[in-house]
């Protein structure tokens, strides 16, 4: 099949390092792997192309800079339309269409809707958030009602809509009855570009050395409801020789930072920054116990870290909340956590700092979870089914 993917958030470079980046070159890489053809339709990019993807064919619609909140969320509704505009019209006069829509929710586009009607081939709506209650409560909403009108728009065009989590599902479900087919598809993880570790060096400390201190280490950006606060708070009564690496960056980096040295763990605790996705997979390989410290309250997040712990063999320290439980409970490849003590997160990392044979059961059975049941060959292959049951559309 011929696939447009579009991403209309202004938030999300395609070729970015957060979480959201990362989703999004994986969904594409395996589309791509499994004989698809894609192209991309988005209002950023960045620069962090990964080799794999340099061939990508990508079209950017840019946000103009220098407007207020109230202007941003009116260009994107013009960006919307401008886009499902320029789609259709090069599919006319090239004559080569596209055989399914698949657009990534974003607030103020209907562009997925709109080319799908005008080419008449399925869109495919994925949903990673009730952004209309995100928008507001974190970073606030000017033009509501015209969200409120895009996403529903969006979704009644939708031939399936698939969502990260069952709480995301039911915010869709709940909030735009009458749907036909709202299904969930969790993240994923690509078992080939993340793998255990054999023997490497570790992150700025040279070769590893046998008797090394054991490394708890996190990937994630450094936002208050990843709770990477939490793990340093948990760090601070433990014992032994340990050290902690935080990869990753974003607006708590200084907070964190004041953290650690207010806790006197100076010594113990290294931030490495963001790094590129195609460097990801190494700095797992060097942990030694990976940590998902998200803290009390609604999680609707279907976490990429979580997976990504879980495909480099590592054993994972997790919070128990939203979707988490249902990944890793009764694996043998985590320990879960009460998200509001902490305590109970020093306990858990301390037990594993203790016990190097449980550290290697753990491990061994967290990438066996990962190739059995969560690898993105398998996630893609559940989304596109429906879809590719039928015979293709060919636009001539």
């Amino acid at each position: 099949m011929r696939i447009a993917y579009v991403l209309l958030d202004p938030g999300i470079g395609v070729f970015g390092t957060k979480g959201a980046s990362v989703h999004v070159q994986e969904v594409v890489r395996t589309f791509r792997a499994l004989g698809h053809e894609v192209s991309v339709f988005c209002t950023r990019t960045d620069d962090d192309v990964p080799a794999d993807l340099a061939d990508l064919d990508v079209t950017r619609l840019e946000v103009p800079r220098g407007l207020d909140r109230s202007q941003r969320e009116i260009a994107l509704l013009r960006l919307s339309d401008m886009l499902a505009d320029m789609v259709t019209d090069t599919v006319a006069a090239s004559g080569q269409g596209f055989d399914l829509v698949y657009e990534r929710y974003s607030l103020f586009s209907t562009a997925g809707a709109r080319i799908s009607q005008r080419l008449d081939v399925p869109l495919i709506m994925e949903v990673n958030a009730p952004l209309l209650d995100e928008q507001r409560t974190h970073r606030g909403l000017v033009h509501t009602e015209h969200a409120a009108r895009a996403t529903a728009a969006s979704f009644a065009g939708a031939e399936r809509i698939v969502c990260v989590s069952e709480l995301v599902a039911d915010w869709v479900r709940r909030d735009y009855p009458g749907l036909d087919d709202v299904s969930v598809v969790p993240n994923g993880v690509n078992t080939e570009r993340i793998t255990p570790a054999e023997g490497h060096d570790r992150l700025g400390d040279g070769i590893r050395q046998e008797h090394g201190p054991v490394r708890i280490g996190f990937v994630g950006t450094l936002k208050p409801w990843h709770g990477t606060d939490r793990l340093i708070a948990a760090c601070a009564g433990l014992v032994g020789d340990f050290r902690v690496d935080i990869v990753g960056h974003g607006p708590e980096a200084e907070a964190l930072e004041n953290q650690v040295r207010t806790l006197g763990l100076g010594g113990r605790v290294r931030f490495h920054g963001a790094l590129a996705p195609e460097a990801v997979p190494e700095a797992l390989r060097e942990f030694d116990i990976a940590v998902a410290p998200y803290p009390a309250g609604e999680n609707y997040f279907s976490p990429l870290k979580v997976y990504e712990y879980l495909a480099a063999g590592l054993p994972v320290v997790a919070s128990a909340v939203g979707a988490i439980p249902g990944v890793l409970a009764d694996t043998g490849a985590a320990i879960l956590t009460d998200p509001a003590d902490t305590a109970d997160l020093t306990d858990a990392l301390q037990r594993l700092i203790d016990d190097a044979e449980l550290r290697a059961t753990m491990g061994q059975r967290a990438r066996e979870e990962a190739l059995t049941s969560h690898s993105w060959t398998r996630r893609c292959q559940q989304i596109l089914a429906p879809v590719e049951s039928r015979t293709p559309v060919v636009i001539s």
